[in-house]
């Protein structure tokens, strides 16, 4: 196996070994700090050590059991889900503009929705929180959605963006010529053609939100505490293995569906010949 091309240059995976280890080891290098996680969920002892002393999954039954914990829960999957439908709808009618349009300001206008992954998030978090102060938005669950908005569109847009590149719109402008309204045209020829990538965006936006905690910091407090808010506070008053339960929980969430977007984005848009 070794001496087969590894690409069209005739390369070998031999030839290409060094790249592989290389780049393995640097795959657990990023990941093996969260790995380690896992295990610590599943200790008996009080505090978190590793290897942990005993097993046991009595930090799982303390989450669950935990009314404030259930709540935080609840707010995040809420602002989550939420987010997801906000940020999903307007990040893909703002993809849709910009590359429909003819504006010579559209790359401006890209460059503007970039612009909260550019920026440092603690510089987002106080500039929201300061704005919120004004509109009596802090520790609601309507600032929450909508600060977690910011942070997903341009995930949205970069998504659904690509995937207009590489669609017909004559298709769409025949629906038009034959009397369809442009709504309605991008509702029946273009969005099911696009579905992948909007869906592969949803649930990127949906992670975007529900792992969100430097925001979340600032903004949610008291009832409308984040899970990542209430972890953090936890960390800093008392460490126990219950933080490495909701961690692995977490972390299984996210694997989970960012494996199914890569399924979605393995499955090419059809489009109509």
């Amino acid at each position: 196996m070794l001496r087969r091309p590894a690409t069209e240059t005739q390369i070998t995976h031999g030839g290409r070994l060094w790249l592989y280890v290389l780049g393995g080891l640097i795959l657990l290098f990023l990941i093996l700090p969260s790995l380690l996680v896992i295990p610590l969920s599943f200790s008996d002892s009080r505090y978190l050590a590793f290897p942990p002393p005993g097993w046991s999954t009595r930090w799982y039954e303390a989450y669950f059991g935990a009314i404030e914990w259930r709540d935080a829960t609840a707010m995040s999957f809420t602002a989550a889900t939420l987010t997801m439908i906000i940020s999903t709808a307007l990040g893909t009618l703002a993809a849709y503009g910009m590359h429909t349009s003819g504006s010579r300001f559209t790359q401006l206008a890209y460059a503007t929705f970039m612009l909260p992954l550019i920026i440092p998030g603690i510089l987002i978090a106080i500039g929201i929180f300061l704005l919120y102060a004004h509109l009596g938005l802090n520790n609601t669950l309507t600032g929450i959605v909508l600060a977690h908005s910011v942070m997903a569109i341009p995930l949205v847009v970069i998504l659904v963006a690509s995937s207009l590149k590489s669609y017909d719109m004559s298709q769409e402008m025949v629906a038009r010529s034959l009397g369809a309204s442009r709504p309605w045209a991008f509702l029946t020829v273009t969005l099911p053609q696009i579905k992948t990538s909007v869906i592969s965006a949803a649930i990127l936006a949906f992670i975007t939100s529900l792992d969100e905690v430097v925001i979340s910091l600032f903004i949610a407090g008291g009832d409308k505490a984040t899970l990542t808010r209430r972890m953090f506070n936890a960390l800093r008053d008392e460490i126990d293995p219950t933080i490495a339960a909701i961690s692995t929980l977490l972390i299984l969430i996210s694997i989970l569906l960012l494996g199914l977007t890569q399924l979605l984005q393995r499955s090419p848009n059809r489009q109509q010949p």
